[in-house]
């Protein structure tokens, strides 16, 4: 299921009416880095459920919170990189658990 969320299926017109922007602003969101859709063989960006959320929060932030453009970025990487630990985190919980099983 959690592979549905990462499968390209919205052209760019489709993904700016789903988030409220102008296809430029996603293309200025590409450039950035805060995005990276993938390509159809014929060179469309094409976005998933992952990048729209991922999209939500970028306006959410600016729009809502007044973060601007570098506060966003700073704020994306913190957050891909607390998800990383939390997995390792849960990755290392189930190998201790794993291991005090077998001295049992």
């Amino acid at each position: 299921m959690d592979e549905e969320r990462y499968r390209p299926r919205y052209v760019i017109h489709v993904a700016a009416e789903l988030i409220g922007v102008k296809t430029h602003t996603l293309r200025y969101y590409e450039r950035s880095g805060l995005v990276k859709p993938q390509r159809s063989p014929g060179n469309i960006r094409l976005y998933s459920e992952s990048d729209i959320e991922i999209l939500r929060r970028v306006r959410s932030l600016m729009d809502d919170l007044g973060v601007n453009m570098a506060g966003v970025e700073v704020i994306t990487n913190m957050l891909e990189k607390m998800t990383e630990v939390m997995r390792e985190n849960e990755k290392l919980r189930a190998e201790v658990l794993r291991l005090q099983r077998g001295k049992s």
